[in-house]
This record gives structure tokens, sequence and C-alpha cells, in this order.
């Protein structure tokens, strides 16, 4: 199953296309894309590169906790989206310290600016995890991903539990086509530090198993689709588990699926590498429901991949 992954990093090293993006990096990419992976055959955490399992668990936790605010993550020291938040803070009047701008590229090509940024990033996550007020302030990234899961606010004011509303479906009426989860809010897009990359998802049940399939709008391939894979497959697991069925199929449809430019050299090393069994899953059999599980509940067997690959963020 991983070689559709690595197909479709082929496919975009070889047809994609040229473009311009908004971080000034610039990629290669396709447009629509579809890999469809069978869960009862092993999870899907690739072993062409080791992928941090650990970060994965801690941000979909934080996803259905319904939280946005990024001090969780670093409690449990994940930092994929420090620099969102990070962003904001020295875009701030409350920022004095030296200049910042651009700081994704620039500390891979300046060392003396690398060193100035990691002391200031350093301070930030130090004041989020101890300045309760510095938290609320700039950990916030908006209504992203849980906010709009568990608290959709509507026009009345009131709050929808997507998720919730959605394990109540697949329970009473499994066969509904309307097992639907969306993250895209247009009204509060502007507002979000990062508007949702995985739009919507959508479960569907037959004998016994449990589907879902993930559309999502702009896909980072080298470096977030594995997260992603990861992700809702682990939802789909958790969710199975509550409402008493097996896992079935993990279908990942990608609008603009790209590779950064500077990314393209990470891709083709991890072609050359050949793939190895997919680890196991195993939940805490106690919980019962999906908003129930912390981190040690959740465990990977037998994942024995090849080293990771570092590659930068585009920010």
């Amino acid at each position: 199953m991983e070689e559709a992954y690595l197909a479709l990093g082929r496919k975009i090293l070889t047809d994609g296309h040229l473009k311009e993006d908004r971080t000034g990096t610039g990629t290669r990419s396709i447009f629509g894309h579809q890999m469809r992976f069978d869960l009862s055959k092993g999870f899907p955490l690739l072993t062409t590169k080791r992928v941090p399992f650990g970060l994965i668990k801690s941000e979909l936790l934080w996803f259905l906790k319904g939280d946005t605010n990024i001090r969780y993550l670093l409690q449990h020291n994940n930092h994929i989206w420090d620099e969102w938040a990070f962003e904001r803070y020295i875009k701030s009047d409350d920022y004095n310290g030296p200049d910042m701008t651009d700081f994704g590229r620039r500390v891979l090509t300046d060392e003396v600016f690398k060193e100035s940024y990691e002391k200031e990033h350093k301070e930030f996550c130090n004041n989020m995890l101890s300045d309760d007020d510095f938290a609320a302030k700039y950990g916030e990234l908006g209504n992203i991903y849980g906010a709009q899961w568990r608290h959709w606010e509507t026009k009345e004011g009131n709050f929808i539990d997507q998720l919730k509303n959605v394990i109540d479906m697949i329970k009473q009426t499994p066969d509904s086509r309307r097992l639907i989860v969306s993250a895209w809010n247009p009204e509060d897009v502007p507002s979000m530090a990062l508007p949702p990359c995985h739009t919507m998802f959508q479960f569907y049940v037959n004998d016994g198993k449990l589907s879902c399939q993930l559309y999502q709008r702009s896909g980072d391939v080298f470096l977030g689709v594995p997260f992603n894979i990861a992700s809702y497959a682990l939802l789909t697991h958790l969710i199975a588990h509550e409402t008493g069925l097996e896992v079935g199929d993990f279908v990942h449809t990608l609008g603009d699926a790209h590779l950064y430019t500077n990314h393209i050299d990470q891709m083709n090393e991890q072609l050359t590498r050949d793939i190895r069994s997919f680890p196991t899953l195993k939940l805490n059999q106690d919980k019962k429901s999906v908003f129930e599980f912390e981190m040690d509940d959740i465990v990977i067997e037998g994942y024995d991949p090849h080293p990771a690959i570092k590659a930068p963020i585009a920010v």
C-alpha cells in the first residue's frame, strides 16, 4: 500500500507543473489524485522514512478535544503548529526582538540568523507553557480543525458538534450518505492561521466495516501527506472501535498535490528506499468513546522504518 504514496511522489516529479505559492518557495504540483489504503492489512505509517507517530497522536487528540491553542501540543513536545503561532507573535506590537521576517527560509541559509531564531522561538515556547495570559493571546490559531469538528458556530450563536453527531449517525443510521464532517467554514477562513487543507471527510459502512474518505484541497506531499494518511487512518480506527465496527479502507483524495521545490531532493532520496511491512495499531480496549483516549491508550507495534529525512516547512 505504501507504493500508492511513492507513486504519487514519482508522478509529481515527472508530470508536475511548476507554480508559485503563498509561501514564496515554489512548488511542483498536479491536480486531482486518489490513494486507497486497506486498513485491515496494516496501519499506514510510512516505512521508507520514519514518521513520528507521537506527533500524529497528539495532534489528532488535540483536534478531538476541540482545542485550537498550541499549548496542549507543546505540553506533549509537539511543535508542528509552532510556526503559525510564532509568526502571529512576531507581527504583533508586543514583540520587540530582532527582525524575524521570512524566518522559515532564512534559517536554512543564515547560521547567524538561525541562532537568533532558535533563541526567540525557545523563549516563545517557554512563555506559552509558563504564562497563561501569553498562551491565551498568542497560542490561539483561530477556528481551525478542532473548532469546526467539535463546535461549529451557527448564525444563531449555537454550536454543532459535527464529530459526535456523525458517530451517533454511524451507530443509528449506518447506511446514511450524510456521514460528513466539514472543516471548511467560509466565514471563519479569514481569521484562521492556516485555512484547512484537509477540508472534509466522509464515512461509509458496509459489511461490518467502517471506511473513510478525506478530501484535501492542498497536500504538502513530502511533509504533510504522510501525517494526514496516518492521522485519518487513526481517526477511522478510533471511530470503528467506538461503533463496534471493523476497519475498511481509508481513501485519500487530493486537490492540489504538490512538492515544494526545496523537498525535491528529499523525495528522490525516499524513492530509492525499499518498502517494509506496515506496523500494527493497538488501542486500549477499556476506553469506549473516541473522546476518552489519551496518548498512552494508542500504541504502534512492529514499526521498523528507514531513518527520517529532514526537510524545511513552508510557512
